[in-house]
């Protein structure tokens, strides 16, 4: 991925984070390729602008302990509550937004993330 690749990456996650916090599904839909897939691993998979954005407002919306953190080296979320990760995102972006999101939410999976 070269470093301009990188940027907007980090820029996308940004708005998506921001966008998350505030319930604003526009900006969700803005940050997002139209034909965004998301992977969780406790849910059916998603696909499209509308299906995505909707998943993340329902995880997401409206929690200030929703994090821009390095999930497998490249920007990602976490959400946390009282320390403890409830879930971890990791992001790959498109020139035309985000393209694919990979949602854990499993607890098993999560021990590495909580804070201590």
């Amino acid at each position: 991925m070269t470093a301009s690749m990188l940027d907007r990456q980090d820029d996308l996650v940004r708005r998506l984070v921001g966008a998350c916090r505030r319930g604003d599904v526009a900006e969700l839909h803005a940050a997002l390729d139209a034909g965004v897939v998301a992977v969780c691993d406790t849910r059916p998979t998603r696909v499209g602008a509308p299906a995505v954005a909707g998943l993340l407002v329902e995880l997401f919306g409206n929690h200030d302990e929703l994090t821009i953190e390095s999930v497998n080296g490249r920007a990602g979320l976490a959400l946390r509550q009282e320390g403890r990760a409830v879930a971890v995102v990791a992001v790959k972006a498109a020139d035309t937004g985000i393209a694919f999101l990979w949602i854990v939410l499993s607890p098993a999976k999560l021990h590495g993330w909580h804070r201590r």
